[in-house]
């Protein structure tokens, strides 16, 4: 069965830094878009960021601009958020998602991705 699984989350200050991970299961991740959302209580899922296949095209939502980098570690099979400058607004619960109909489009995350498949997501809590 094929499985996105994150893990990193946890409780930091404001101000404070972050890495999220995203590890495939039986699939290659490097091939396929890969994309963060994260869910607020009572608010609307939210894309985060998108990494197209390979090192291609990336995006980020104007909230986390400057702030998060979307990266990929192809010998872990391990999509990267790296979340710095932490504020309290970006409390939730993160996710990561591809879309395996999107195989080795390295432009896939300048337009329209169709996410899939779901990881079970981990908690983001910036507190002081």
């Amino acid at each position: 069965q094929l499985q996105l699984v994150e893990s990193g989350g946890g409780l930091v200050q404001p101000g404070g830094s972050l890495r999220l991970s995203c590890t495939a299961a039986r699939f290659t991740s490097d091939y396929y878009p890969i994309g963060w959302f994260r869910q607020a209580p009572g608010k609307e899922r939210e894309e985060v960021s998108c990494i197209s296949s390979g090192d291609g095209r990336t995006r980020y939502a104007d909230s986390v601009k400057g702030r998060f980098t979307i990266s990929r570690d192809k010998a872990k099979n391990t999509v990267y958020l790296q979340m710095n400058n932490l504020k309290p607004e970006d409390t939730a619960v993160y996710y990561c998602a591809t879309d395996l109909s999107r195989p080795l489009d390295n432009n896939a995350c300048s337009g329209n991705v169709d996410f899939d498949y779901w990881g079970q997501g981990t908690q983001v809590t910036v507190s002081s």
